[in-house]
């Protein structure tokens, strides 16, 4: 039932039903008085007064009917305020309520029921503010994983289109007997393994990658020998390294028995990502050079990454741990990659409790900084 017809059975009952009432009191009490006299359960002074009065029938009705007709014109007009005040707080918030549903049925968003007032009704429409802004936001972040994901297979594809590329022209080389040296065979073969482990490489981060967004990462998180873990680290990037003609300085400058509490496959992955990186954008016109130092800050250890390459522009540092930001937009841009690394290696350094950052300037180089909280006798 409509509040309207509610409302008017409402006023209805309000100002009838006690009329009534009251009428069927007054006969009844007319016809006790009357009874109670003629069988003198009333003194004689009260039933002679009421006997007299009795006697004027007329004039005791009339007296009913004034009190009735009172009675009714006061009840008539408070429900008649009543309904109106009622009725002016409700409908007006209902029907921008009712707006403001059908806009939301069309798709349209941009609208306000916000109330200032403090009734059930305004907190409804507050209510219903805080629901309209919320589907704003689930649109708007709705839209920016739509635009990532496309992203996301852009850069994929053209990543993935240069390794197949030259997969598939090394191997018809061979195949065309274009290889007909052993040298030449070993160099097409080693090429194809190379390109196929930068597949591979692309193929875990994207792996990763969802497990970020559903916060899957699997953790084993281990005590470590900072030193150790280190020595062997440098000892297999230094091969790599080398092969690709760059030079790799490690200082370490903590104790031999320090420990951190780490998933040691985590934290190989933040440095490799962020080698891999530096050497992406490697300068052609100096010999190129990438330093790590491990130094001793208090309860934690500082790892510094520091490369003489292309560097980063001002402008673009506050974004380079986004996901799917690029420094170099350029499609044709040798460097490739995903665009997920430094958004992989900020999130597994900050589910190990630690912090990282980075300065640069262009031409001269760029130096990635994060930390690890050390061991101290307790998983802490």
């Amino acid at each position: 039932m409509k509040l309207k017809n509610r409302l008017i059975i409402s006023f209805f009952i309000i100002t009838i039903v006690p009329v009534m009432l009251f009428s069927a009191l007054m006969i009844a009490m007319k016809g006790f008085i009357r009874q109670a006299t003629e069988e003198q359960l009333i003194s004689n002074e009260i039933f002679h007064s009421f006997k007299d009065y009795m006697d004027e029938t007329g004039k005791f009705d009339e007296l009913i009917m004034n009190f009735c007709v009172a009675e009714f014109i006061i009840l008539l007009l408070t429900a008649v305020v009543m309904v109106a005040w009622i009725y002016r707080g409700i409908a007006p918030q209902l029907k921008i309520l009712k707006n403001a549903a059908n806009n939301i049925k069309e798709g349209n968003l941009d609208f306000s029921v916000a109330s200032n007032g403090t009734d059930e009704m305004s907190e409804v429409c507050n209510a219903f503010e805080d629901m309209r802004i919320r589907l704003i936001n689930n649109a708007k972040d709705r839209l920016e994983d739509e635009a990532e994901q496309r992203a996301l297979i852009s850069n994929i594809a053209h990543d993935l289109k240069t390794p197949i590329t030259a997969i598939k022209g090394y191997s018809e080389g061979m195949l065309d007997g274009v290889a007909d040296t052993p040298e030449k065979q070993e160099k097409y073969i080693r090429t194809i393994y190379n390109k196929a482990n930068e597949m591979n490489t692309l193929i875990n981060e994207l792996t990763l990658y969802s497990n970020i967004d559903t916060n899957k990462i699997p953790y084993n998180f281990q005590k470590l020998n900072l030193s150790s873990y280190f020595s062997d680290c440098i000892e297999e990037l230094g091969m790599d390294l080398e092969n690709q003609h760059i030079r790799l300085d490690y200082s370490n400058f903590v104790d031999p028995d320090v420990q951190i509490i780490a998933d040691p496959e985590q934290l190989g992955r933040i440095i490799h990502n962020i080698v891999s990186n530096s050497v992406k954008y490697m300068r052609a016109d100096v010999p190129s050079r990438i330093a790590i130092t491990v130094k001793d800050v208090g309860d934690f250890v500082q790892i510094e990454m520091a490369d003489n390459g292309k560097g980063i522009a001002t402008k673009d540092l506050p974004y380079v741990f986004d996901r799917f930001y690029r420094a170099d937009t350029s499609r044709n841009s040798a460097a490739g990659g995903s665009g997920i690394g430094l958004s992989i290696v900020k999130k597994i350094v900050e589910d190990h409790g630690g912090k990282i950052w980075v300065t640069s300037k262009e031409n001269e180089g760029t130096t990635m900084y994060f930390v690890i909280r050390k061991y101290l006798g307790g998983l802490s």
